[in-house]
């Protein structure tokens, strides 16, 4: 009996969250943001248009988020200025765009060092057929570098974010 009202709970909670984190209406037809901000301390991708926020998404960071990414494997975000410059439609993720890491500055510490600095950080959905996991992927971080949204956020930052968008990955 005691079983299965915690299971029963659970499922309450569960479903309480997700609707909790439910998207809201979508950004109109013709909307086009012109900057991404990535806020890695507080876990928010937000759209701006003309300098004015137009939508906040929670994210899931690199596993290891805490600083700059320094070199291919480590878990890491990158911090730094950067360009979303391509559309992956074949992503092992729901879409993804890519961001334009290492930049010429990240290449140059990477090998002052002797290390890869890596590469192929996008921002992206979920992993393709782990969609209904949705909001709860931002209970911790789990990328290797990435910064991951639900795949219906996703969809819509791919419909308003053309290529050749900024976007500024902050501590």
């Amino acid at each position: 009996m005691v079983k299965r009202l915690v299971i029963a709970l659970g499922v309450i909670v569960f479903a309480a969250a997700a609707w909790a984190h439910s998207s809201p209406v979508a950004l109109p037809a013709g909307t086009v943001a012109d900057r991404v901000v990535v806020s890695k301390s507080e876990r928010l991708l937000t759209l701006y248009l003309k300098n004015q926020p137009i939508r906040t998404y929670r994210v899931a960071l690199g596993s290891h988020p805490v600083g700059p990414k320094q070199q291919e494997g480590d878990g890491r975000t990158p911090e730094g200025s950067y360009v979303l410059d391509y559309r992956n439609a074949k992503s092992a993720f729901h879409l993804s765009l890519h961001v334009s890491y290492p930049s010429p500055a990240d290449s140059a510490r990477a090998r002052e060092r002797s290390v890869n600095p890596g590469g192929l950080i996008m921002v992206h959905g979920l992993p393709n057929r782990l969609g209904f996991l949705g909001s709860f992927h931002t209970l911790r971080d789990w990328t290797d570098g990435c910064i991951a949204v639900t795949d219906s956020e996703i969809e819509e930052i791919r419909r308003v974010v053309p290529d050749g968008t900024p976007i500024a990955l902050n501590p």
